[in-house]
């Protein structure tokens, strides 16, 4: 059944809710709450097997229930003494399994037709609460997939005396048989015979309504915002984005390493990074005094902070990296990383992730190849995989966005130098906003007419930049002005990846450093990796949150990760 205004799923919209039920006794409510705490996370039960009937979710809530048994919290009895015993003794921890998720039902091609007569438990959050006179319509949402699972109340379901308690919000666990739904909506629902409200959620005050919600509003409760459509589909697609990273870069025989977040160097050399210190004591009313900060001849004595130096947050894992592409050959980092540049566009954070490869015994030619297949490798993963979502994309966030992909993981990449890129917006004769000149580096609508006009919507690499716009670290060409640096530029986007060979030559390296008015003390260590053993070698760097942005059609890159930090503001 689909009841008789069943919202169509689209936008920021949770819908609205009645009400639901909860314990028929404030005492059994606050025993269930004691089990709740003390119970292990799911309590020892045989093994199901197959799909069929039992066996992929748990059985009823029952005393006897092998998984949370929330209804059945405390029936006070006196153990006998062999229980007793057995457990002063002490008890076998629990199996974990697997739970069954809403997205297993829904998202085969059937949309659910197998399951059909066979018994499920559902636990979430309701998304809509339509009562009718004889029946009840709930949607709940346990966020494996954008689909909810419709649920249909009588009022011979138990736990229908406190259906006012079900409102938007509200967790529940729900139990019932599938059946094949009436509506055109669904192909199932779920016929409820039981219900229970794990959390209660005040309908008054529950800042996410049935009404569409701003993405800027909605920043402002990002606690709340995972529960929207819109929300849920970017963390899932921002997972599969990640599994997919992992599973290429393993794949391929690359390491994982864990680089690390505090460091004492600057690997981009731009000097916009935030500081490490111990130095500002809060153990003061009212914060730190200044006169009470070491100082040395009107400077921070920064021998008396934490690391006796000065000390940052990351704004890359790229130099760590290299030390282990020396020893292990093909490595990849992928953690945060920060830059305190005070921007407030769409497209920055002062704290995002960075996916990092370095291959040992490589060039350029090698950086790009692997730039590329990582690209279209992690685009094709989620096209095959998140298509529900990106549907949802598609349709509600950028129409089209299905076939730009698709374009990026089926066309052969492209590459040509700077110059030539010059070149070819000189001729253009299209009037930007920024100058274009050889020696300034691209600007966004510059990448974009290159790769979505010049180009038609294929990816395109420039390479061989000017090196006075480039970082210390990059390699040299043999023209003297260039360096093998390379820019993967994308439709909508321009640059995705950042990437070059290393300069593995010790002079050249020392006096790019002198150029850059580095201190060379401070790089002492990677210095060493160019005299013990120097090999050639070359990496990229790709923003995360970029990529999510990418493939996801969000406008701003606040809204591709979970919580925001930008100029001003680090709630949550």
């Amino acid at each position: 059944m689909d009841g008789s205004k069943s919202k169509q799923i689209g936008r920021d919209s949770v819908n609205s809710a009645p009400g639901f039920p909860y314990f028929t006794t404030m005492a059994a409510a606050a025993a269930a709450c004691r089990l709740l705490r003390l119970a292990p996370r799911r309590l020892r039960s045989p093994r199901h097997s197959a799909p069929t009937a039992l066996s992929l979710f748990p059985t009823p809530l029952s005393a006897s229930s092998g998984w949370r048994s929330y209804c059945a919290a405390a029936q006070a009895s006196a153990p006998p003494p062999a229980a007793a015993a057995a457990a002063a003794a002490g008890e076998a921890v629990g199996e974990f399994r697997r739970r069954l998720r809403v997205a297993e039902v829904k998202g085969g091609e059937d949309e659910g037709a197998a399951w059909v007569g066979k018994e499920l438990t559902v636990r979430g959050w309701v998304r809509t609460c339509r009562a009718q006179r004889t029946v009840t319509f709930v949607e709940v949402n346990d966020g494996s997939c954008l689909s909810n699972m419709q649920c249909v109340l009588t009022p011979d379901t138990e736990g229908y005396d406190q259906i006012d308690c079900v409102t938007t919000g509200a967790s529940v666990i729900v139990e019932g048989v599938v059946a094949s739904s009436q509506g055109g909506k669904q192909k199932v629902e779920l016929k409820v015979s039981k219900i229970v409200v794990i959390g209660e959620s005040d309908p008054t005050s529950f800042p996410i309504q049935k009404k569409r919600a701003s993405r800027e509003f909605l920043r402002t409760v990002a606690h709340l915002r995972p529960r929207t459509n819109t929300f849920g589909a970017v963390a899932r697609v921002r997972n599969a984005l990640a599994f997919a990273t992992h599973k290429f870069f393993q794949d391929n025989g690359f390491v994982w390493v864990s680089s690390p977040i505090i460091t004492a160097s600057d690997c981009e050399g731009a000097g916009e990074q935030f500081y490490v210190t111990t130095l500002l004591s809060n153990t003061a009313e009212g914060g730190c005094l200044v006169n009470n900060i070491p100082s040395k001849d009107g400077r921070v004595d920064w021998s008396q902070d934490f690391f006796c130096k000065p000390a940052f947050l990351t704004v890359s894992g790229q130099l760590n990296g290299e030390t282990y592409a020396s020893a292990l050959s093909d490595i990849y980092t992928f953690g945060p990383t920060f830059r305190a540049e005070n921007s407030n566009t769409s497209r920055h954070l002062a704290e995002f992730w960075m996916i990092e490869p370095e291959l040992a015994f490589a060039d350029l030619n090698d950086d790009m190849a692997c730039a590329s297949a990582y690209l279209q490798y992690v685009v094709k993963y989620i096209l095959e995989n998140c298509k529900e979502d990106m549907d949802f994309f598609n349709t509600w966030v950028e129409k089209g966005i299905i076939d730009r992909l698709s374009d990026v993981a089926e066309k052969n990449f492209v590459q040509m130098s700077y110059s030539d890129a010059i070149e070819l917006l000189i001729r253009s004769n299209k009037k930007f906003e920024f100058p274009v000149k050889w020696g300034l580096d691209l600007q966004s609508e510059h990448e974009r007419y290159i790769t979505e006009v010049a180009f038609s919507g294929r990816p395109v690499i420039i390479r061989d930049y000017p090196k006075e716009i480039k970082a210390f670290y990059m390699r040299q060409n043999d023209d003297g002005k260039t360096v093998a640096a390379m820019d993967l530029l994308v439709p909508r986007v321009g640059e995705l990846i950042g990437g070059s060979q290393r300069e593995e030559r010790l002079d050249h390296l020392e006096a790019r450093l002198d150029e850059s008015n580095l201190n060379k003390d401070s790089y002492w260590w990677y210095l060493d990796l160019r005299r013990y053993g120097s090999v050639p070698h070359a990496g990229f760097g790709l923003g995360f949150e970029r990529l999510v942005q990418f493939a996801t059609g969000i406008d701003n890159i606040r809204d591709a990760i979970p919580f925001p930090r930008v100029p001003g503001s680090a709630e949550f």
